[in-house]
């Protein structure tokens, strides 16, 4: 055995039946209400809600937690989130039970925001709420306005969990005035899946979206703010816009969207 491997395997601390059980009710409580078989010392954790699995080892001094993602951008966004406890190895290695708990609960947050969790919540969402109609509705315009609620109440909710319940520029937490905004329209979609996608826009308070949904501001590449020119710079003032707010983060995911909206934010200064 490599020494590498011994000191890795001395690290490992053995499992007692109180520790598992603090383990299991961390997950319980943090959106992992599932336990898994598992070999040795690891605890498996997952849910009904999410197709995400997360693996917990004991370590000495902590945990080592390894995911097993139902979206493969679950795990970038969690080493951007916690870059103090990933390895390079796209494992978390967290020091205490609360660090456990902050971390699945992000875990499990993303998990049912992300694609495709929030198309297939949609999707049995829909159901149901067709399933109370009178036959006579189905196939018309009455179904045609729930899908598009249901669709719009659980974008809402995917772009509050993406980003932490905190508007995308501004940081304001206040949901009230907070919007979830499109990238590219819920009309102009090609289908479900991009008009549920997290990344398909930004939750940004009320003044930013209205701008964002008529293509008057829009963002770089790097995620800074782009400002029309009709736009007069008194009326930024009082709006509390300005040059240099910028995205407070930005994913890969969100560039194809974004691109698509410059074109648009362009072609409207023409």
């Amino acid at each position: 055995m490599k020494s590498d491997d011994v000191s890795a395997s001395q690290s490992v601390a053995s499992v007692n039946p109180l520790q598992r059980a603090l383990i299991e009710k961390t997950g319980h409580d943090n959106g992992f209400e599932h336990v898994l078989p598992a070999p040795g010392n690891a605890v498996t954790l997952a849910s009904a809600r999410h197709r995400s699995s997360a693996t917990v080892v004991p370590m000495v001094g902590g945990f080592e937690v390894r995911f097993q993602p139902a979206s493969p951008a679950l795990v970038p966004e969690l080493l951007r989130s916690f870059k103090l406890w990933a390895g390079a190895d796209g494992v978390f290695r967290v020091p205490t039970l609360a660090d456990l708990a902050t971390l699945l609960r992000r875990a499990a947050s993303l998990s049912q925001a992300l694609p495709n969790q929030a198309v297939r919540d949609y999707h049995t969402a829909v159901a149901q709420v067709l399933a109370g109609l009178p036959a006579e509705n189905r196939g018309t315009e009455v179904e045609r306005l729930v899908r598009q609620r249901v669709g719009q109440d659980r974008y809402r909710d995917a772009l509050l969990a993406y980003w932490g319940g905190a508007c995308a520029v501004t940081g304001v937490t206040v949901t009230e005035t907070l919007r979830a905004s499109h990238a590219k329209p819920w009309a102009e979609c090609t289908d479900d899946a991009e008009r549920l996608d997290a990344f398909n826009g930004f939750l940004l308070a009320a003044n930013l979206d209205a701008l964002f949904d008529r293509f008057l501001i829009s963002f770089d590449g790097t995620g800074r703010l782009l400002i029309s020119d009709s736009l007069a710079q008194g009326d930024l003032d009082k709006l509390g816009i300005h040059q240099g707010m910028a995205l407070r983060w930005l994913a890969v995911e969100h560039q194809y969207y974004l691109r698509w909206h410059r074109e648009r934010f362009f072609l409207r200064g023409l």
